[in-house]
């Protein structure tokens, strides 16, 4: 189902999905594997522990940040697609950020957990029906979301931050 088919485009959440093509939601997370395979690793490791400013995310926080967006956001698209309609519980991405302490990590050992996370997030994609994609649930602030929505989200997301690294990061290298 192409980004045009998204039955609610979420708030918040439409400044990542209007950065996808109309493209199928499949399509748009393989596009996205593909940017992640063409990503300027060495750049990366250039930067190192860098930031833009003081209190900003390192380029390992921002990968970790992609991991661990990417599990929170395919609970949710799961759960939807299952006919979950609890509300689903709010991420604290600062939170998370911190504790995960992803600057102790090499950027190749985050890649690589990412490449295939994003492997797996297609394969779940694959396993819906056109139903399932359609299938509407709530975040904790009453949000109103689907999977096909939240798919574009995860690919418009990758998107977002490698405009980020490119305005702010890649200056200082």
């Amino acid at each position: 189902m192409k980004k045009s088919e998204i039955i609610h485009m979420p708030e918040y959440f439409d400044r990542y999905i209007h950065l996808t093509d109309d493209v199928t939601v499949y399509e748009a997370l393989q596009i996205s594997l593909d940017e992640l395979l063409n990503a300027p690793i060495q750049k990366w490791k250039d930067l190192g522990e860098r930031t833009y400013q003081e209190g900003k995310w390192t380029i390992k926080d921002i990968l970790q940040h992609y991991i661990d967006t990417e599990r929170v956001f395919c609970y949710r698209i799961l759960s939807i697609a299952r006919g979950d309609k609890q509300k689903m519980l709010p991420y604290d991405e600062e939170t998370f950020g911190t504790s995960a302490k992803a600057n102790r990590r090499t950027v190749d050992d985050l890649m690589e957990e990412l490449l295939n996370l994003r492997k797996a997030t297609i394969a779940l994609f694959n396993s819906f029906t056109p139903e399932m994609l359609q299938e509407q649930g709530y975040g904790f602030n009453g949000t109103q979301y689907g999977p096909l929505a939240l798919g574009f989200m995860l690919a418009g997301h990758q998107r977002w931050h490698f405009r980020v690294l490119e305005e702010r990061y890649y200056t200082m290298c």
